[in-house]
């Protein structure tokens, strides 16, 4: 089964690859001519050593010499365009990929932010590159190799036999640089990917680290990854390093055992002066292709990963099907027996989870650290798919809305806010190409943040970076409820949406939910805070993933507190708890 699902992500692969079929042809007739000409070096070398130095004619010199130059002009010529329709080829692949991969990473990362994740865009970069780079050259020019090996044979059957020879052991050599420097290649991209995690995060920590004196701390454990890596990149190298010496050295004593050989049956009268001369040069011109190909090891090995890594990535994030567009839907959330599984766990978060929202009402949603608020705000945003049960939003399962359209209809407040580099009307509009300015200030009024960005140096235009900048927990967490306005979304999820504001804060998010219910639209907030939920006509209270109560707030407050008071009760009399 897995390997059937692996096939579906390289069957796109291929078909990306296959759409520049014709200009593949088209290089390969180019490779053709280019690789004749490549003859013009060794036959004028033997037409000069056979003819013009035997005849001492000028005229054939210079008429010899013209061709030649005139023949190495057009090889370089269609090089030059070959290596330029290459260059597109790679080009095209990539961008016919681009959009795919980019939703594939996006997607994995919401749901399982792994390796095949982080470097998706890197492994399309790293088959872009080999397929803009000389080695794929070699790749059409090696099939001329037997031919230039022939034309050698031609000159004498011993010259073809070294030439042969030589051919056959860098052909092992390549094999076993193939199958040596994998493992060590392969363990230091991992060790690379590692440590560049590790920086990354102390980065996008570094007031936190700055703040509690981590400096040190995290300087050692990012140079501890940093040094496996950086050991792993050097026995790596070491080992394509070695191959590439040995194959260019043996390259070298080749083509001197070729003259020497040459010379030899020059001397015993089976060999032209001309021909020992062309013979070398056809020798270097057959086997620098392989020579290439091992010296360039390092960007295949990577190229070949990242082949795989993204057949694997594609074909566990299929692309979304296409849906039929469903009118603009009322404020009605029906949520019958939901349970989630977060991923790459075993145990459900959510157990049978059950509970409605009517338009014009905001539901509470309370519970312990742990009991599944934040797991139920991503499912009815629809970052995780509950693993059974249906999340209705006026009628249509969320699996009938499209993500984009998903989040058109239903705006979300993360516990944890952040921006992305921009301005913050750029934040506001959800990165949009085409963003409207009205929209943009009309969610910042409704998010009752339009008088704070206002404040700002530059207002709207106050440009913000991932972290924040000079900007509070609380105007981010203020920005953040706007761009969850942005649009005018039937439904709003909070999560913990006072959890760095100020009473001024609280007051304004109260008074968008106010707006929100006058408006017929509803709102759900996970909260700890009492103040958060003041504005919220029913409560759902989880525990440990599973619903202990579900009502009108005041219902479910009282029974709580009747709970507590009976358990206090029971707790003091004697023995205790029964």
């Amino acid at each position: 089964m897995a390997r059937q699902n692996n096939e579906k992500g390289l069957e796109e692969l291929r078909a990306a690859r296959r759409e520049s079929r014709p200009y593949y042809w088209f290089v390969a007739i180019f490779s053709f001519f280019v690789n004749m000409l490549m003859l013009t070096g060794p036959l004028y070398m033997l037409q000069v050593y056979d003819r013009v130095l035997g005849s001492r004619s000028v005229a054939t010199l210079i008429a010899l010499s013209v061709l030649v130059v005139f023949l190495y002009g057009m090889m370089g010529l269609l090089d030059y365009v070959r290596g330029r329709v290459m260059g597109r080829v790679a080009a095209r692949f990539q961008n016919r990929l681009d959009t795919r991969v980019f939703d594939a990473v996006v997607r994995r990362s919401a749901v399982q932010p792994d390796q095949l994740a982080a470097t998706g865009l890197k492994d399309l970069e790293s088959v872009q590159r080999l397929m803009a780079s000389p080695v794929l050259m070699a790749i059409f020019d090696i099939p001329w190799t037997p031919v230039f090996l022939i034309g050698i044979s031609i000159f004498h059957p011993w010259l073809g036999i070294l030439a042969m020879s030589g051919g056959a052991i860098l052909i092992v050599i390549t094999i076993v640089n193939q199958w040596v420097t994998r493992n060590p290649t392969q363990k230091s991209n991992v060790a690379t990917f590692q440590a560049e995690q590790i920086s990354d995060q102390l980065r996008q920590e570094s007031e936190m680290v700055q703040a509690l004196g981590m400096r040190r701390a995290a300087f050692l454990r990012w140079h501890e990854a940093r040094a496996k890596s950086l050991s792993g990149q050097i026995g790596s190298a070491d080992l394509a390093g070695s191959f590439t010496t040995l194959t260019r050295t043996l390259r070298l004593l080749l083509q001197s055992a070729m003259l020497g050989l040459g010379a030899y049956l020059v001397l015993q009268g089976e060999l032209t002066p001309g021909a020992m001369i062309a013979g070398s040069i056809l020798m270097g011109r057959a086997l620098a292709p392989i020579e290439l190909a091992i010296g360039q090891w390092t960007l295949v090995e990577r190229a070949r990963k990242g082949w795989t890594n993204l057949s694997q990535l594609l074909s566990e994030v299929r692309p979304e099907e296409p849906r039929t567009a469903l009118p603009r839907p009322r404020a009605k959330l029906d949520v019958q027996q939901l349970t989630v599984v977060p991923p790459g766990e075993q145990q459900a978060a959510l157990r049978i989870v059950s509970f409605n929202l009517e338009p014009g009402q905001a539901l509470g949603v309370i519970g312990p650290s742990g009991a599944g608020k934040s797991t139920l705000a991503r499912a009815l945003t629809g970052v995780w798919r509950p693993a059974g049960g249906k999340i209705r939003l006026d009628g249509a399962t969320l699996e009938q809305y499209g993500p984009d359209v998903i989040g058109e209809h239903i705006g979300y407040l993360p516990q944890r806010v952040s921006l992305f580099d921009g301005t913050i009307a750029e934040n506001i509009s959800r990165l949009s190409q085409a963003p409207d300015d009205q929209k943009i200030v009309e969610a910042a009024k409704k998010a009752d943040a339009h008088e704070m960005i206002l404040k700002l140096p530059e207002g709207y235009n106050t440009r913000v970076s991932g972290a924040g900048g000079r900007l509070s927990g609380g105007q981010m967490q203020r920005i953040g409820l706007a761009r969850a306005m942005y649009g005018d979304p039937v439904i709003l999820v909070l999560d913990e949406p006072n959890s760095n504001l100020d009473n001024e804060g609280s007051m304004a998010v109260n008074k968008a939910i106010r707006r929100m219910k006058e408006e017929g639209k509803a709102v759900l907030i996970m909260a700890h805070r009492p103040a958060a939920i003041a504005e919220c006509d029913m409560l759902l209270m989880l525990e440990n993933g599973s619903r202990s109560a579900f009502g009108p707030k005041d219902e479910v407050l009282q029974s709580r507190v009747k709970n507590h008071d009976q358990i206090r009760k029971t707790a003091a009399l004697p023995g205790g708890v029964r």
